[in-house]
């Protein structure tokens, strides 16, 4: 019965996904401290855990299904996490959180809700699949919404690199992309972010 429960819940997860409902997502926690131009949002992120694996670039089927195996099972304990609300698996509930985050060409990430990550995440089974946390950061977001193909996304990155330039502020790496939302959703109710990690204040 778990099987068909958790199934279930993913599948009315999806079709909410294609309207843009992402209320049952745990999210990792931020404040915006600063607007900038054009929509450009400095958020401050608490640490954060999350499961993740090298991956190809943007649209790496590969890696998704990795981090998709470890969230279905392909951990130590066995459990099932919910891409919505919590289910009961293994004797823990827990949930998946969004965004994805997927930088261009290293690794793509799945953040793990905060109730898994206090308790301890279950550690992966799959060879190239590994847990991580990230500590405190300044990150630089602008939202947009749309297909994400390449051409979106490098016009975005371009537009948030000129807003930071412009404001003073140093990127401390490559921008990276984050998704809230499947890939069949329906593409003007998507939430996608680019996003830049900045310098140490």
């Amino acid at each position: 019965m778990d099987r068909i429960l958790y199934y279930a819940v993913t599948l009315i997860e999806s079709v909410l996904g294609v309207v843009g409902v992402r209320a049952f997502y745990d999210q990792p926690r931020y404040a915006v401290i600063e607007r900038l131009g054009r929509g450009v949002e400095i958020r401050a992120y608490e640490t954060r855990v999350a499961v993740e694996t090298d991956a190809r670039g943007q649209g790496d089927g590969e890696a998704f299904g990795r981090l998709f195996r470890y969230i279905t099972g392909a951990n130590r304990a066995g459990d099932r996490i919910a891409m919505t609300a919590p289910v009961e698996a293994g004797g823990q509930r827990i949930a998946m959180t969004v965004p994805v985050e997927q930088g261009t060409g290293g690794t793509m990430r799945f953040f793990l809700p905060h109730a898994v990550a206090a308790a301890g995440a279950p550690e992966p089974t799959e060879a190239g699949v590994r847990l991580v946390e990230i500590p405190p950061e300044r990150i630089a977001a602008l939202r947009f919404s749309g297909r994400i193909t390449p051409e979106a996304r490098t016009e975005q990155e371009r537009i948030l690199t000129e807003v930071l330039r412009a404001a003073g502020r140093t990127p401390a790496a490559p921008p990276f992309f984050m998704g809230y939302d499947p890939p069949f959703a329906i593409p003007f109710l998507r939430r996608n972010e680019v996003a830049l990690r900045l310098a140490s204040p």
